[in-house]
């Protein structure tokens, strides 16, 4: 279920951010639900032009047709044992992988206009039964075959590709911790490893997403209604099936239709004053450089990293499941080239230790069984 891979972004800003910009925006709430509600502007918009992050780092363009099970789908044949796009951009955000296939069938949609509207749909999908699910039973002959027949067994089933987070104190649910103390961070789910990195992402590709994240952060950010919830949808899709077609076009929210590349280079260029104020007091241009990398990716399809995965598989001859095996194992001989200094791996020794000591003082200090754990957990308010 894990074949295709992606980064997990975590961003957030300081408190002394949110003094001020709640200060400059004269909002008279309370500090949490005035961070709160900013981040779900941000959310709102990062849904809203996150087909530019496909297109920019997505680099699954293609799969290894065991991952599709023998399902009937659109994709061309790369060889006998690959399917593939000759314009995808991100197959893992696409129709063959990670979606969440019952909502629509269930008419239960996940609503991010405000944090208690986000807090009551998604757990209203956690406590609606699923006939197929139904069918399968929960606990059979003592043993269980899922955690229960809902929609959602857990909150986060749910795959999105940006979720609002507060850490959990003990075995909170995520929605309890977001009641109880608001948003604290984002997670940002839909950019794709690029197995052409050994570390899977680049310290420029990082830097372009803080600018992207500030920037939806700051820009005006509506309420969804279905007709743009659906765009939405539908500029993700296109953009993960054929994001480098130059014919694509994407829908906007009251305005005409307009080519992707002429939208993404009218946000990338609002990002370039966020650049310039990001790079004021350090040594280089390095947000600015970030930028004009990007920019030339747009203008330049072929600098991409979907496009480079497949430019690599056709150089090289190879399928997908061997071309990323090859690359895999030229990422761990770069990692086992140069030893770690003794200091850092008596850190990481001692780091294991001491995570094995907690394991095991759970682990002793644990009363209850699965059934009792189980019915507290889901029976959190």
């Amino acid at each position: 279920m894990q074949v295709i891979a992606g980064i997990h972004f975590n961003f957030s800003l300081p408190d002394v951010f949110w003094t001020v910009f709640q200060g400059l925006e004269g909002d008279r709430r309370s500090p949490q639900d005035f961070r709160s509600e900013a981040y779900f502007g941000l959310i709102r918009n990062l849904q809203r032009f996150g087909w530019l992050i496909l297109y920019l780092f997505g680099a699954s363009p293609a799969v290894c047709k065991s991952f599709l099970d023998g399902k009937a789908t659109t994709l061309a044949e790369f060889d006998a044992h690959t399917g593939y796009g000759p314009y995808a951009t991100s197959l893992r955000m696409s129709n063959v992988g990670y979606t969440n296939r019952t909502e629509k069938k269930s008419g239960v949609n996940v609503c991010y206009n405000s944090l208690p509207e986000y807090i009551a749909s998604l757990t209203e999908a956690t406590r609606i039964p699923w006939p197929p699910y139904e069918q399968i039973g929960v606990k059979v002959a003592g043993e269980y075959r899922q955690l229960n027949a809902n929609i959602l067994q857990i909150e986060n089933e749910y795959y999105t590709s940006m979720r609002p987070k507060q850490p959990p104190q003990g075995n909170e649910k995520p929605t309890i911790a977001l009641k109880r103390r608001g948003v604290s961070y984002v997670e940002l789910r839909s950019v794709d490893i690029n197995p052409l990195e050994p570390l899977g992402v680049t310290v420029s590709q990082l830097r372009f997403l803080e600018t992207f994240l500030l920037f939806c952060l700051l820009a005006e950010s509506p309420p969804f209604d279905a007709e743009e919830r659906q765009m939405i949808d539908d500029n993700q899709m296109a953009t993960a099936l054929t994001g480098r077609d130059p014919a694509l076009v994407l829908q906007r929210r009251r305005a005409s239709a307009l080519p992707l590349r002429h939208w993404a280079k009218e946000i990338l260029g609002q990002l370039q004053p966020l650049c310039e104020w990001l790079d004021i007091g350090r040594e280089g241009r390095f947000y600015t450089m970030a930028l004009a990398e990007q920019q030339a990716a747009l203008a330049d399809p072929e600098r991409t990293p979907s496009a480079r995965v497949l430019a690599e598989m056709r150089a090289s001859g190879e399928n997908f499941f061997q071309c990323a095996r090859r690359l895999s194992e030229q990422h761990r001989r770069y990692f086992e080239s140069p030893p770690l200094a003794g200091e850092r791996t008596r850190w990481f020794v001692d780091a294991a230790e001491q995570s094995w000591r907690e394991q095991q003082e759970l682990e002793a200090g644990d009363d209850q069984s699965f059934d009792e754990f189980l019915n507290g957990y889901f029976a959190q308010e």
